[in-house]
């Protein structure tokens, strides 16, 4: 009984720390409007969040393609986000630092923020948004790598949230 109480508690702490990402363009786990894609205006999509967990004071966030032939590929890498910041207009600039002092990074198609789903004709690719909250900045500059980021959030993750869009040509 003791054993089930600490475990419960333990699930409640983590459940405090959970918050959500969405887009009002897609619903989670369904197709992303073509006007993101490169069959489209290549923009990227609006993105809304509910409050980060305590202690937050940036966030960053991943696009990942795991179902590329290759392996996992990038689309978009985007950190030191304000804890202040809730959500990302449709269409962020693909300039290296953008509005609130964010940086972007280089993704697999070797540019500076956004660059939407190509995927090869065929299957169902999935699209993955991580939003990370940090306990403080990362410290790079604009242009750093997905490698990058990732050795500069380890240690400092708060939490994740996540949303995932589809896309097939």
């Amino acid at each position: 009984m003791i054993r089930l109480a600490a475990g419960a508690a333990l699930l409640v702490a983590h459940a405090a720390l959970a918050f959500t990402l969405a887009s009002p363009a897609f619903q989670d786990g369904q197709p992303l409007p073509k006007q993101y894609t490169c069959d489209g205006r290549n923009i990227s999509p609006p993105l809304r969040w509910s409050e980060p967990p305590d202690k937050t004071q940036t966030m960053a966030l991943l696009v990942e393609d795991p179902d590329a032939p290759g392996g996992t590929f990038t689309h978009w890498v985007l950190y030191d986000l304000t804890d202040e910041t809730m959500d990302l207009r449709e269409g962020v600039p693909t300039d290296g630092t953008v509005a609130g002092g964010a940086h972007q990074g280089v993704n697999d198609f070797k540019k500076t923020g956004w660059s939407g789903p190509c995927p090869p004709g065929g299957k169902t690719h999935h699209y993955v948004f991580t939003l990370y909250a940090l306990d403080g900045p990362t410290g790079l500059a604009a242009g750093a790598t997905k490698a990058a980021l990732q050795g500069a959030m380890k240690g400092h993750v708060l939490g994740d949230a996540k949303t995932t869009a589809t896309y097939q040509r």
